[in-house]
């Protein structure tokens, strides 16, 4: 029997979702090797503890994500609520929100996953080419044909999310957000919160920056991706880790985890936002789910927000052509 956790809603579409989710990126090479059995075993673990919320996307390891994610959830299907994303077009290096297009990833995505129907269907990123009446009409149809249950957007503009809903309800937006990242991302919360919108929060850690296990740039693999990330960059990778040493002393007074206590300040920002940490290490992953039973004071969260204020962070979020396709 499955733990009992949190749940939240995803915006208006009634689906249910712990409050705390599983980003799947990691087991597909991006952050240096990872194993297959041992990313199986964790979300299998992670179903068995309550977390029902995984999230992959097409361009994971080329479509190798969705492959395991699809066998890791083959016979437990009803008890997952399963998010992919289109957009960035395997092996192009391009953004594609062409309709004919949105039909074809949605259709190759559903046989890789090896299931009907997606609950949670996200523009990975939005192409710029194209007006977004356009993709979420055609997204729209997938909800008709019932291949997909849910639409999202990830890293959009408010702009673009306002006109986006205008053509099918926006369950979620997704896009960074953690104590080193808020500006954008909290103007972006205004539009969600007034269109009734989730916010589903990537990186809540900062891409591990915020765990306070990276102590020095030695410690990468060299098939790391953090090796080109502007935050893991010399002088910015020693301001950032001041900004860290801040929070591992109030978690040390609270006497949680840097991860847990990171986690729960996300989690605190509103029922509206759901945080989904990314690992391929099982006990990083009892350790994130760990951050439910945290419980912060209006005194913690105001301690934290002092000691990483907005705009805080040293370094962009991406490299300058990756940063292009953010926001739009």
């Amino acid at each position: 029997m499955a733990d009992t956790v949190e749940m939240r809603t995803l915006g208006k579409s009634g689906l249910k979702v712990s409050a705390i989710g599983l980003g799947c990126m990691s087991m597909s090479g991006v952050y240096g090797d990872s194993d297959d059995k041992e990313s199986t075993a964790i979300i299998h673990h992670a179903i068995d503890k309550g977390i029902n919320f995984i999230d992959t996307a097409d361009i994971y390891g080329n479509g190798h994500n969705e492959e395991l994610v699809g066998k890791a959830i083959k016979d437990r299907r009803q008890k997952v609520v399963l998010a992919t994303k289109f957009g960035n077009v395997i092996g192009k290096g391009v953004v594609d929100g062409r309709p004919e297009y949105v039909a074809s990833a949605c259709d190759a995505s559903l046989k890789r996953l090896g299931i009907d129907t997606i609950d949670l269907y996200y523009q990975h990123r939005v192409d710029p080419n194209v007006p977004i009446e356009e993709t979420v009409g055609a997204m729209a149809k997938l909800v008709e044909q019932g291949k997909v249950r849910a639409l999202g957007l990830s890293e959009a503009h408010p702009d673009t999310i306002r006109r986006a809903a205008k053509v099918h309800p926006i369950a979620a937006l997704q896009t960074e957000y953690s104590l080193l990242y808020r500006d954008a991302a909290e103007d972006t919360l205004k539009t969600t919160r007034e269109l009734g919108t989730s916010f589903v929060a990537y990186s809540p850690l900062g891409r591990g920056i915020l765990t306070g296990a990276t102590k020095s740039l030695d410690e990468i693999g060299k098939n790391d991706r953090r090796n080109i990330h502007p935050r893991y960059q010399g002088e910015n990778f020693t301001r950032n880790r001041k900004l860290v040493e801040k929070i591992e002393a109030i978690a040390a007074e609270k006497q949680v985890k840097p991860s847990q206590l990171v986690l729960a300040w996300v989690l605190a920002q509103g029922k509206d936002i759901v945080p989904i940490p990314g690992t391929k290490r099982m006990e990083r992953f009892d350790e994130n789910r760990g951050a439910l039973s945290v419980k912060l004071s209006p005194d913690d969260i105001a301690r934290l927000n002092a000691a990483v204020p907005p705009g805080a962070a040293a370094g962009e979020r991406y490299p300058t052509e990756m940063l292009k396709k953010v926001q739009v």
